[in-house]
């Protein structure tokens, strides 16, 4: 065993946090004070700039996007002859706040995370462990590089805890949840197609979920049916329906 893995299990004064993180993602992390920042929610955070936390909702964004990277080419290896439209939904049913949300919980991110019980509301908590999964992606992104955050969601996290097959045959369809919803609570509802932002493709469709003229959630995909799926996805998280 090299000295400093060594130390950082036996000997470190954070020896206890280094076993709790080994035992959760098996192996020893390399900068600690990533994996302590993903786990901490803005509830517990200190303002480090004017508008700005040491929270986890940065870690969370980037991990969003390397999870959403990974998991995109497992299906498109897993899945030759599907097309665009297929793959986008199936990705989406496995990144939801609602899979990510179970998964956390299962691997034992309740042990870990740090957040204000006071201020954070049951809405919000419903997505705290899901975010802290994001978050906890891009940790390990930064400190260890994308080839072993690939190795590792692929082979830890979805061979393992993910049946893609049974989330195939799941029918996950959030704009009709959404509008369910909202004819329930007798709530309008619209879904806008905005413009680009300067830079983007102009076949990227940008749609808009908005509920009592709030905005609610967002979506962009090459197609403007998908990118309504997404913004309606957004909006069910945001609701917790």
């Amino acid at each position: 065993m090299p000295i400093r893995r060594f130390y950082k299990l036996y000997l470190s004064p954070n020896r206890k946090y280094v076993k709790s993180l080994k035992n959760l993602l098996g192996f020893v992390p390399g900068n600690l004070s990533l994996y302590r920042l993903a786990f901490r929610h803005k509830s517990v955070a200190q303002n480090i700039k004017k508008g700005v936390k040491n929270s986890n909702e940065r870690l969370e964004f980037l991990g969003d996007a390397v999870l959403g990277s990974v998991v995109a080419e497992v299906l498109f290896k897993q899945y030759p002859y599907e097309d665009e439209g297929f793959l986008t939904e199936l990705r989406s049913k496995i990144v939801n706040r609602v899979n990510l949300n179970q998964l956390a919980r299962k691997l034992g991110f309740e042990q870990l995370i740090q957040y204000d019980t006071k201020m954070v509301n049951s809405t919000r908590q419903s997505s705290l462990l899901g975010d802290a999964f994001e978050a906890l992606v891009g940790a390990i992104y930064l400190d260890k590089g994308y080839d072993f955050t690939r190795n590792f969601l692929v082979n830890h996290i979805i061979k393992s805890h993910i049946d893609i097959h049974k989330l195939e045959q799941t029918e996950t369809n959030f704009k009709s949840k959404l509008i369910e919803w909202c004819q329930r609570h007798g709530k309008d509802i619209t879904f806008e197609l905005i413009g680009n932002q300067e830079g983007e493709s102009n076949k990227l469709f940008t749609v808009q979920a908005i509920i009592e003229g709030e905005i609610m959630g967002s979506g962009k995909e090459f197609n403007k049916k998908n990118a309504e799926k997404l913004a309606a996805e957004k909006a069910c998280e945001a609701l917790s329906i």
